[in-house]
């Protein structure tokens, strides 16, 4: 079998790994620098699109066309996400029933923005092995529905690659762990991603993996705890610089460039906190300077409502499971979130065990995709994975009621059937409403598909004998078929959610991805180099005013004389006088930035200093 790669497609970082042959552990591949984690992050500017780092450095810059956290979005209708879109700079609307970004020259969607995404990894792997890579398995929360796994596989497709498998991320974890190796036991996998949440319950027994239960919340992750960090900032600065925010005429609600550098500047005290106890957060506005010192207690009373809300479907997952905490053998933490110690005291807390964290959470998922891949590719034969479907499956009967045939929580693949008839005299066709969800009523469900079984002889009401039969594959692809059993008449539905894309569009889109992927590298290196000349620019007109009295007459004169050389070619075609500008920049910098770090360790010795003497003086 052909090579298949593992793929973890996330909400802040994607990554791709594989294992190794010679020694059979997974491996995570990373690009030309050494960086493994490739930002989820698409920029669309007038010179082409970027990805990753060089897209983030675009957050600020072109803040209505750079997309992030896209995977929120994957497979959900403008209602799922209405409530959120106050929160993201770049413009959503709904085109024929699919969550699609505006842009200024086109209209793009959630799989193609994630294709752009999966191509990068799927180019870092053929680099790697030096040959052309067709196969993956791609990761999605546990708790992602038919439509937004059909998305994903979508977003596979136009970025050229068969998703061979769609594996849960918890699941994925617990292979990483090799928790095979524990011959038999309960396993938690506690999963807190950028934008997702998910636990999931599994039994190991011999090398199978099988999930008991799994729940989780589509919306609850990192980006929810930056969120409610950087209003938090924004009212203490409106409420400390408000005649500085008059004076300069800065509206920074409405301010999409002010509002990334918050948010930006949040999830970097965040993850400061996690390893330390306080942080201070400057950032440079207008004509001041906002400084903030921040306790991790202080973003802990933040956070703690949201790391609640992740208990609720910690304890429905047991319930399910029909297991007690203390039954749990091992716990295992998941995705970037879990650093936060917030997190990991209150798992702790549940459970009553320390969790397992000797992974990089980053990395874990894209691990246990590649194991998941070996084992798909004949690799490995000693292990075999069980999963579940997160939802229950049913259609719609006579009064709006949903007649389950597939529980939430039953192992896949599976199949189910179940005999209906119809409710109307001489019926000749039969309407078939699938629906996905944990309500009673049809109206409080996910549609997923709708269609007709035509053909039926015109029989009483409660005469044709309709078998409905559902078949989830290995994917947690739904298929339904539906045959009356008197006349033979039959009509099946691969599910396509109501809000996937039509065959037609994912052509096109698999199309336009060939005009994008033989673009010119010279223009995505002119670009990069573009970037960078710009953040020197950024870097260094700040050092002028904030380390002014450091500087000398003559010495500031060769600077702004540098500054204007690279702002003259900073647009320009040529990239090496772009290169050659940013470098003679940095060059004739060098001595007014180690004055500044001096002065700015200075300062914090001092600070120390005094500090010490007062405390000894009492």
């Amino acid at each position: 079998m052909s090579r298949i790669i593992g793929i973890d497609l996330g909400t802040t970082n994607s990554l791709v790994a594989y294992v190794d042959e010679k020694t059979g552990l997974p491996r995570v591949i990373s690009d030309e620098d050494g960086r493994v984690l490739l930002p989820s992050i698409v920029s669309f500017t007038p010179d082409g699109v970027l990805v990753g780092e060089a897209a983030r450095r675009q957050l600020v810059r072109r803040p209505t066309s750079t997309v992030y956290s896209v995977k929120r979005f994957m497979g959900q209708g403008y209602g799922d996400v209405k409530d959120e879109l106050k929160f993201f700079p770049f413009t959503i609307v709904p085109v024929d029933n699919v969550v699609s970004i505006r842009l200024d020259d086109r209209t793009v969607t959630p799989p193609e923005v994630s294709a752009v995404i999966l191509r990068t990894l799927k180019e870092r792997a053929e680099r790697h092995f030096g040959e052309t890579i067709e196969k993956a398995v791609v990761t999605v929360p546990a708790y992602f529905n038919d439509s937004q796994r059909q998305a994903t596989r979508d977003a596979g497709r136009i970025a050229g690659l068969d998703v061979v498998r769609i594996v849960n991320e918890p699941t994925a974890a617990s292979l990483a762990y090799g928790l095979d190796r524990l011959k038999e036991g309960v396993v938690a996998v506690y999963d807190l991603g950028g934008g997702t949440f998910d636990i999931s319950i599994l039994r190991v027994q011999d090398g199978i993996f099988e999930v008991l239960a799994t729940n989780g919340d589509t919306h609850l992750g990192g980006d929810d705890f930056d969120r409610v960090i950087t209003l938090w900032l924004l009212e203490d600065i409106q409420s400390r610089h408000c005649a500085d925010l008059e004076r300069d005429g800065i509206d920074l609600a409405r301010d999409h460039e002010v509002m990334q550098e918050l948010r930006l500047a949040a999830e970097a005290a965040k993850i400061r906190l996690s390893s330390a106890e306080r942080t201070t957060l400057t950032l440079p506005l207008g004509s001041f300077t906002y400084h903030r010192d921040i306790a991790r207690a202080e973003l802990e009373r933040l956070i703690d409502p949201l790391v609640g809300k992740t208990l609720g479907p910690v304890r429905m997952a047991l319930a399910d499971a029909g297991l007690r905490p203390s039954q749990v053998d091992e716990v295992v933490m998941v995705g970037g979130s879990t650093r936060v110690p917030l997190v990991r005291r209150r798992v702790q807390e549940l459970f009553g065990k320390t969790p397992h964290s000797q992974l990089n959470p980053d990395e874990v998922v894209a691990l246990g995709a590649a194991v998941q891949a070996h084992i798909l590719a004949g690799g490995i034969t000693s292990m075999l994975l069980l999963d579940v479907t997160p939802l229950s499956l049913g259609i719609e009967t006579f009064g709006g009621i949903v007649s389950v045939l597939i529980a939430r929580n039953t192992t896949v693949p599976t199949s189910a059937r179940e005999m209906f008839t119809t409710s109307v005299d001489g019926q000749t066709v039969v309407d078939l409403h699938v629906l996905q969800g944990e309500r009673e009523l049809a109206k409080d469900c996910r549609s997923l598909a709708r269609f007709e079984l035509r053909g039926v002889d015109p029989m009483p009401a409660g005469m044709p004998k309709i078998e409905v039969t559902f078949l989830i594959d290995a994917n947690g692809i739904l298929q339904v078929q539906a045959k009356e059993l008197r006349t033979g008449k039959a009509a099946s539905i691969e599910v396509k959610p109501t809000y996937g894309l039509s065959e037609a569009d994912v052509e096109r889109m698999v199309e336009d991805s060939f005009t994008y992927a033989e673009a010119d590298v010279e223009t995505r290196m002119l670009i990069e180099t573009r970037n960078e000349a710009e953040t020197v620019i950024t870097h260094v007109e700040r050092a002028l005013r904030q380390g002014a009295q450091l500087v000398e007459a003559d010495e500031r004169a060769q600077i702004e004389a540098a500054l204007a050389t690279l702002k003259a070619v900073r647009d320009g075609q040529d990239r090496d006088a772009i290169r050659e500008a940013t470098t003679a920049m940095n060059r004739v910098t060098e001595p007014l930035a180690e004055r500044m770090m001096d002065a700015a360790l200075k300062s914090a010795l001092g600070t120390r200093r005094a500090a010490e003497i007062i405390g000894s003086s009492e």
